[in-house]
């Protein structure tokens, strides 16, 4: 492969060899004039450009196939409004740790300063989202830049990448050579650390392991499957991260999300050692802070992570262990117990907490439309390596609850808490891989944030399912609000179109769906339509929670005044 110049070419012509040259296969964009020399050069590249509606929904698209592949999502946006809609799929990325890169049209280099029009400072604006911001004033830098992008984008902890693109260098030319295609550096645990775990391992009587983060694999997760098998370890997933371990193995014992199974957590208070794979214990996972203790974890902790700022940055680990997921679990095929293991009956005690937990059997909610049905009807009818995507709300709890996640791959939700991503998300995992089942999980108010996007599924002929539950309210804060103000209703609710019309004025399938026996046909038709579809679900605006209702809250809370 050669990479050295033979023709000048203007930096648009640069650039978009340069993703090629990095593998890149799609990209997500809102066209601008700040990037028509890039949109040019687009027309002979064999990249498939997907076109969205607005910039937010195509850096979320963009996200997902990041977080699909481990692979940087690309997406390009025009300058000002362009670059600020976008930032909250750069937001996204920066929590869920993804590898982004967003290209964002910038004025032309002469005018920079003077406030022209359009004109913003990106490293201000990004610098706190993003792992790296950067301008390219010179068309020669640019297959430096990029090289640097990727490497920055997908090296340690992955994160989101901002290119800004001053118009004029875009048009102006050059003679460069190509850089070579960027390769991801995998951190490897070294021998001593992991004769160290072994041992931890052999000494413990309750040990419990929580997996999280990105840089996994399809194979990692078979290798610490068998590694959690030889040990009997109960093994959790960390907030929205459920592919990470298959819910139907004997040794899945539940998720570290909102909402959480009470004997979850007192079973990990209670543990004796604690290995934390690839996740940081945020906000969410670590209950607000509160599941171990700051600095010093009453359990010892063993955490690996692929960054080294990640390891004792919040918590001091007994062990650190500075390794990507992949190489860690790698590594994990030379730690096997030496005989028997002590502590089956614990693990088996957390496989049936979770079983109880997880089962919908005993879920009666208010109302016609029963959702613990409709969950056992999706899973008994939907392939298992459907890919589920959510937004934010307390209508994901019936996904992340309900929905067995056992294929890696399968799971589009941003721990960022960001509403509006599971539209976005689906039609940029149905984009990557067509042949996959793709179901969207909104609620009313989190589907609209990007219901838009609803037009680029039709566009490219994406035939996602929506399944998309009306309460009308924003019933998370509502939720909040009984509790803390009862009775006091300010600003949560909310008076819905028909979204069965809506998805049908689109040019796509739409069903309404207000009694559990609804369901079932529904969905039916609309996998046979071969459209985009939504299934418009009525709830009872009591039914909040799968265990809880609104009056429930609101008494409670008035029992405490």
């Amino acid at each position: 492969m050669t990479t050295a110049p033979t023709t000048s070419r203007t930096g648009g012509q640069i650039l978009v060899r340069q993703l090629i040259t990095h593998g890149v296969k799609q990209l997500f964009c809102v066209p601008g004039e700040s990037y028509l020399a890039v949109l040019d050069a687009l027309h002979d590249a064999d990249i498939a450009v997907t076109v969205c509606r607005q910039e937010g929904g195509a850096a979320m698209m963009a996200e997902a196939q990041g977080k699909l592949t481990g692979q940087p999502g690309i997406c390009f946006v025009t300058r000002g409004p362009g670059a600020t809609n976008a930032s909250a799929g750069v937001h996204i990325a920066h929590q869920d740790s993804t590898p982004l890169i967003l290209f964002v049209g910038q004025v032309a280099r002469g005018a920079m300063g003077r406030e022209a029009f359009q004109e913003l400072d990106y490293s201000a604006v990004f610098g706190t989202m993003a792992k790296w911001v950067v301008q390219i004033d010179d068309p020669a830098r640019v297959p430096e830049l990029i090289s640097r992008a990727f490497h920055v984008a997908t090296s340690g902890r992955p994160g989101p990448v901002v290119v800004a693109l001053p118009e004029d260098m875009l048009t102006e030319a050059a003679t460069v050579a190509d850089a070579l295609p960027y390769q991801v550096t995998e951190t490897h645990p070294g021998a001593a650390q992991m004769a160290e775990l072994a041992q931890r391992l052999k000494a413990a009587h309750q040990p419990v392991a929580i997996l999280g983060g990105s840089r996994w694999s399809e194979q990692a997760v078979r290798e610490f499957v068998a590694f959690a098998e030889a040990w009997s370890l109960p093994v959790y997933c960390s907030f929205r991260r459920q592919m990470l371990f298959p819910a139907n193995h004997a040794c899945y014992g539940g998720d570290l999300g909102l909402g959480v199974n009470p004997r979850l957590l007192a079973r990990i208070r209670e543990s004796d050692l604690v290995l934390v794979v690839g996740g940081r214990l945020s906000e969410i996972p670590s209950q607000g802070y509160e599941l171990f203790a700051i600095p010093n974890p009453t359990q010892p902790l063993v955490h690996v992570h692929a960054d080294a700022d990640e390891l004792g940055k919040l918590y001091r680990p007994a062990q650190a262990i500075h390794a990507t997921p992949q190489a860690f679990t790698a590594a994990l095929a030379g730690v096997r117990p030496a005989g028997a293991v002590a502590w089956h009956a614990h693990a088996e005690m957390a496989r049936s907490e979770y079983i109880l937990w997880s089962d919908t059997n005993p879920i009666q909610i208010p109302g016609e439309l029963q959702m613990g049905q409709v969950m056992q009807h999706l899973k008994s009818t939907l392939p298992a390596n459907t890919i589920f995507c959510n937004g934010a709300g307390n209508f994901a709890t019936w996904v992340h609850r309900f929905w067995p996640f056992t294929t890696y791959a399968s799971q589009l939700a941003p721990t960022s808490g960001s509403m509006g991503y599971g539209l976005p998300a689906g039609v940029g995992a149905k984009r990557l891989w067509p042949q996959r089942e793709v179901v969207v999980f909104a609620g009313d108010g989190d589907f609209l944030m990007h219901g838009q996007e609803f037009a680029t599924a039709v566009q490219y002929g994406l035939p996602i399912i929506v399944v998309l539950l009306d309460n009308a309210m924003y019933g998370t804060i509502r939720m909040h609000q009984e509790r803390e103000y009862p009775g006091r209703i300010s600003a949560t609710q909310l008076k819905n179109p028909d979204f069965k019309a809506y998805a049908q004025a689109f040019g796509g399938h739409g069903e309404r769906v207000e009694r559990t026996e609804d369901f079932a046909p529904a969905l039916a038709r609309a996998r046979a339509s071969g459209l985009p579809s939504v299934l418009h679900c009525l709830i009872d605006p009591e039914a909040i929670t799968p265990t809880g209702t609104l009056q429930g809250i609101r008494s409670a809370a008035m029992a405490r005044r």
